[in-house]
């Protein structure tokens, strides 16, 4: 089954929710400043894919390139330090919906 492998101990880690990252799990690259906000040459950080949908689902491109364009602040929000504190008692290789509801658009 897809993502739920053993990490290894040269598995990158996820810098939002601190856990490994498989090769076999579900991942992408995040840009800390939105590509549509000016930040397509910007610093961009490997995360899990449901990290990153979290973070997407709970703040716009606006509030992200603003507000919320470092580590530090993104695990200050609310909802993603209550997401990241869900997460972290999965398995590295854990991947689902997003859960709970989109952000008012």
């Amino acid at each position: 089954m897809p993502g739920t492998s053993p990490a290894m101990p040269d598995d990158p880690i996820c810098p939002l929710c601190d856990r490994p990252i498989p090769s076999d799990a579900k991942q992408s690259l995040h840009h800390l400043v939105p590509r549509l906000k000016g930040g397509r040459n910007g610093p961009t950080v490997l995360l899990h894919q449901i990290c990153h949908n979290e973070i997407h689902a709970t703040l716009s491109e606006a509030e992200l390139a603003r507000d919320y364009n470092t580590i530090a602040a993104l695990k200050s929000h609310p909802r993603l330090a209550r997401f990241i504190a869900w997460v972290a008692k999965r398995p590295p290789g854990f991947h689902s919906k997003t859960p709970g509801p989109r952000r008012k658009r």
